[in-house]
């Protein structure tokens, strides 16, 4: 498990609200909704056990950061507002949220490259610069069906540990990460490996040419660095530029 990023400023509830909306824009642009299903979440400073989510029944490009919802662990709206939110869909964020107290932000999908990624025995393989950031930083976690229940959060929480993934097997994919921008990248980084993975073996009829073990874990070293930067730290001025000029009206 990675240490709380060096010098990073104590985050406010705006920011957390502003960053999240920003993350579902960015994630409608780029494909990876599910009509209104699948969530990114993230904690509300200084009021443990409590979480921001979407709106049940919104598309990704509706989200804004006045219309997210604060939630508890067990998914039950807190801030008196009344509106409806998907608690099956929160199960999954709220056992990581509890396992996980320092991480600011969840993400789960079903896009489309990730997906097909989970239905492969091998999972991701060190075959592209992206998964080698990932190189034995993602868990597995076998499908069960849609059903969700305590044993199985029990279940999924040990098999996340302390990394910044899973594969969840014949169902989609899982990022964490101690900000906003650090999931969204996270998940950003996986999704290129899987579509390049996936490429590259329709190409070759299944045959890959991966690193050796040593240089995966070399460059996974040298992508973290020190920890003074993290993921996420020098993109998302940049990603906020974008969505102000695509999707306008997330700040709202």
């Amino acid at each position: 498990m990675y240490n709380n990023p060096v010098n990073h400023p104590v985050r406010t509830e705006k920011q957390v609200r502003v960053d999240l909306a920003a993350a579902y824009r960015l994630a409608a642009l780029a494909r990876w909704d599910d009509t209104i299903y699948t969530h990114l979440s993230a904690a509300v400073p200084g009021e443990p056990g409590v979480y921001l989510i979407n709106e049940f029944g919104l598309c990704f490009e509706e989200v804004t950061a006045s219309n997210l919802v604060k939630v508890n662990l067990h998914g039950e709206v807190v801030d008196g507002s009344g509106r409806q939110v998907n608690p099956t869909g929160f199960t999954i964020h709220g056992a990581v949220h509890a396992a996980r107290p320092e991480l600011e932000c969840v993400i789960h999908l079903h896009a489309p490259w990730g997906v097909a990624l989970s239905m492969l025995p091998q999972g991701l393989m060190a075959g592209s610069q992206w998964a080698m950031r990932l190189h034995g930083r993602l868990g597995r976690h076998p499908y069960e069906g849609l059903a969700l229940g305590v044993q199985e959060q029990q279940r999924l929480v040990k098999n996340l540990g302390g990394l910044d993934g899973l594969i969840l097997e014949n169902h989609g994919t899982l990022t964490v990460g101690r900000t906003v921008a650090e999931a969204y990248m996270l998940m950003h980084i996986l999704e290129r490996a899987a579509k390049a993975q996936l490429r590259a073996m329709a190409a070759c009829g299944g045959q890959l040419q991966a690193v050796p073990e040593e240089l995966a874990r070399k460059t996974l070293e040298q992508w973290v660095g020190d920890g003074r930067e993290i993921d996420g730290d020098a993109e998302w001025p940049a990603l906020l530029r974008r969505v102000d000029r695509q999707s306008p009206g997330y700040q709202n």
